[in-house]
């Protein structure tokens, strides 16, 4: 059975994303250590995950020519990969090899996790990680650490419907001050 592994990015007051969808405050890849492991995880196989509004927000950028410029190696990956999009109003995925998941949320992530060969992981889609983390079907999450404050956006696990025990099992931090914190969740008793 696959892994499914969540990697999203916030705030040190814990937001993923600020008012009105911004992420301009996320500076990964700015630095040359951020690019290097941007780069590095762009290069595994993992399965891609997606929620609909970060899939068209991700589908819209990385196979342009302005990613090829400014990541190439990120959008090198990004765009071979395998991506699933879970949505319930999308009826098509143009992205090169992404399909969609409509049905039971519970019942499609444990059919993915079953049958992928590779680790599965989460970009971004707070909503859907939420969804995923009150069901118990996520192994592992990696967040990203920005050292900035925004005061105000939407909470990494805005509406979260049990209490997840994380203990911490790794770190990895930049000269920038950004920090890789990755967590495994225990059963919740």
């Amino acid at each position: 059975m696959a892994t499914l592994n969540v990697f999203n990015f916030m705030s040190l007051d814990g937001y993923y994303k600020g008012v009105s969808e911004d992420i301009s405050w996320h500076k990964q890849g700015t630095g040359p250590e951020e690019a290097q492991f941007a780069e590095e995880g762009a290069k595994s196989e993992s399965i891609l995950l997606f929620g609909r509004v970060t899939y068209q927000m991700m589908a819209s950028f990385w196979p342009t020519p302005q990613a090829f410029k400014a990541m190439p190696g990120v959008a090198e990956g990004m765009n071979r990969s395998e991506k699933v999009v879970v949505s319930r109003t999308l009826k098509t995925a143009d992205w090169n090899n992404t399909r969609i998941l409509h049905g039971d949320l519970g019942q499609e992530i444990g059919k993915l996790k079953a049958s992928a060969k590779h680790p599965i992981t989460i970009l971004g889609s707070g909503s859907l990680i939420t969804q995923i983390a009150d069901l118990g079907l996520i192994d592992s999450y990696q967040f990203m650490l920005d050292p900035i404050a925004i005061g105000k956006g939407t909470p990494i696990f805005h509406g979260l419907k049990r209490p997840l025990n994380l203990p911490l099992v790794g770190t990895r931090v930049f000269r920038s001050g950004t920090i890789v914190l990755t967590y495994k969740p225990q059963a919740h008793e």
